[in-house]
């Protein structure tokens, strides 16, 4: 891996190639973990974190795979929903997530993940999850939704913050994505999440538009590009990548909050993924931290740097 990092020209705006690009583009559960999954097991083909990204691929897998027969989540009330909306609130409530369809996901994810192959120190975090009360997994469901995993705690997360995702995206999946509003800057408008990355897209009708890809639900969102994902700035904002690197993954920095969020160019690569792919370049993270930005966006599978 290059030991340096280099300024990266400034991020081109293909304005002209956008046509009216959809606020929200919500997750299909029947497919985001497959192709996740697929994702991560070919990045495991060509990168030194080899083995940690075909556990995560397996874990994916399972999140695909545990879907058939899954009690149907509990949306909240119409009424609250239009509150919501009316309010400039996500519509889900990271609070209110212990319900009984959120349990059976989680027993059914680590039942499955049994059977797969994982290193040492994820098999021991089963285990201890597998004889956990039920104040103990509460206890981590509200870490994970806290966006505050210690690292040396990661492994018990891990799981949770998995079955979170695939119960997540299947209650946005659920949401008429029209009605949905902005909630504010580094915000999901679905569930008031944290972006994970942001993705320059290559879609029909929204080629050089950019979306952020939250870290819970996996709902998109279009979002203005050279600036700030967290803060809003649009002074100060600037790309960086791996020297030598294929120029899709770059890290967006800002000089405002002094925090930086990576940026994949889904355009040039389709086969992108927003948390594979972060997980995937944490060299990137390591060379930027150097340079003195903190790292503004969460993901439960990359804790600590």
């Amino acid at each position: 891996m290059p030991k340096q990092i280099v300024p990266s020209d400034i991020d081109p705006t293909a304005i002209g190639e956008v046509s009216a690009p959809p606020y929200v583009r919500l997750p299909d559960p029947t497919r985001l973990f497959v192709r996740r999954a697929q994702r991560l097991n070919a990045l495991a083909e060509i990168d030194e974190l080899g083995p940690y990204l075909r556990f995560l691929a397996a874990l994916a897998d399972v999140q695909h795979g545990i879907q058939d027969g899954l009690s149907d989540p509990d949306l909240p009330e119409t009424e609250v929903r239009e509150r919501a909306h009316a309010f400039g609130m996500p519509p889900l409530d990271r609070d209110r997530v212990a319900s009984g369809a959120f349990f059976e996901t989680l027993d059914r994810l680590v039942l499955a993940a049994s059977a797969i192959e994982k290193p040492r120190a994820a098999a021991d975090a089963l285990d201890r999850l597998k004889l956990a009360t039920p104040a103990e997994r509460h206890a981590l469901v509200r870490n994970v939704l806290a966006d505050a995993i210690a690292a040396d705690a990661l492994a018990e997360h891990v799981y949770v913050a998995a079955a979170l995702q695939l119960h997540f995206a299947r209650l946005a999946a659920c949401l008429d994505a029209s009605t949905l509003v902005p909630v504010g800057d580094g915000a999901c408008p679905v569930c008031g999440g944290p972006p994970v990355s942001s993705m320059v897209v290559g879609w029909h009708g929204s080629h050089g538009a950019r979306f952020c890809a939250c870290s819970l639900c996996g709902t998109l969102w279009n979002y203005v590009r050279i600036k700030c994902t967290l803060c809003g700035s649009t002074k100060g904002i600037g790309y960086v990548e791996v020297e030598g690197g294929p120029g899709t993954v770059k890290a967006e920095t800002c000089d405002s909050c002094g925090c930086y969020v990576k940026i994949l160019h889904q355009h040039k690569d389709p086969n992108l993924d927003p948390v594979a792919d972060d997980v995937a370049t944490l060299g990137l993270d390591l060379l930027v931290r150097e340079s003195g930005y903190r790292r503004g966006s969460f993901n439960p599978f990359l804790v600590g740097y």
